[in-house]
Parts: structure tokens; C-alpha cells; sequence
């Protein structure tokens, strides 16, 4: 597990530029985090490093945002809506084990339903300074390998 503190927004969103250069088809990564820990923000960076030009907001009142590029990005919010059942009459296993990087924003909503597969972000406020974050990510080795190199250069 890789863990990091970011300062401000900007710098959580360069963190999701990184993650995303190592991103492929079938990726799923979830969000955990209360409410403003930068999930959205993070999830702003990953798709700009996916070269997403359209604006990227969380999807809580339609619950899942498609942006186009070379792969296609899901980006999924489940805080309004966690029943299972309903998530899986919307098609959800469709974005999980189809051919784009899905991103679930309030992940542990829908724990049950999240592949095995998926990396893992967790997002806190450090509470000891403004605007700070801690961010732990749980990913394939060589993914976690990479970031770890990227970062202590």
C-alpha cells in the first residue's frame, strides 16, 4: 500500500495525472473517503491524464457520468443510491467488467458489488493542516511499484 499527503487540491489532482498514465481497459478503482476529502478532485486528475477534455463533476444526482476518449471513463457516485439491487438493475457489472476505467466515488456504499480486482483509494483530512489529505491506494504491485519510484524521485 502506497501512502501519501497531498497539500491542495491541485496536488491531489497531479496525484490522479500519475495514476492514470498506469491505468488500462477493465480497470476499477475505488473511492473511499468522507464527504470533501477530494475524491471528486482526484478523479478530475485521473481523467485529465486520460486526455478527457469535458468537465468532470460527480455525478450524485445521475449517478454515472460516461466521458469519451481513447478508453472510455465511468465515473460512478454512489452516495445517494446504495441499495445493491438497484445498482444491479442499472447495469453495474456492465462498467465493471467492460472494456473502460470505472471509478466509484462512496465505494463502501456498494462494497459487495466491487470486484476484487479493483484498486483502492482512501482519502482523509489531515486535520493537522489545512487543505491537507492523506491518501493510501492499494493497487497491483507493479502499479504500487511504479508511484513508489515516480514519487521518491
Amino acid at each position: 500500500m502506497i501512502e501519501i499527503y497531498t497539500y491542495s487540491a491541485a496536488e491531489t489532482e497531479k496525484f490522479g495525472k500519475q495514476i492514470a498514465g498506469l491505468l488500462k481497459r477493465g480497470d476499477v478503482i475505488a473511492f473511499f473517503g468522507d464527504l470533501a476529502a477530494g475524491k471528486t478532485t482526484m478523479i478530475r486528475g485521473i481523467c485529465r491524464g486520460l486526455n478527457i477534455r469535458q468537465q468532470v463533476e460527480s455525478p450524485t444526482y445521475t449517478l454515472v457520468n460516461e466521458y469519451r476518449s481513447e478508453i472510455p471513463v465511468y465515473h460512478i457516485d454512489c452516495y445517494r443510491e446504495s441499495r445493491l439491487e438497484e445498482w444491479l438493475e442499472l447495469g453495474i457489472n456492465d462498467y465493471f467488467f467492460g472494456d473502460g476505467i470505472t471509478l466509484v466515488e462512496w465505494a463502501g456504499t456498494i462494497e459487495e458489488l466491487i470486484p476484487e480486482s479493483a484498486y483502492r483509494i482512501w482519502l482523509d483530512h489531515d486535520l493537522e493542516r489545512e487543505n491537507s489529505r492523506r491518501i493510501r491506494l492499494q493497487a497491483d504491485k507493479t502499479i504500487e511499484d511504479v508511484l513508489a519510484a515516480e514519487m521518491s524521485s
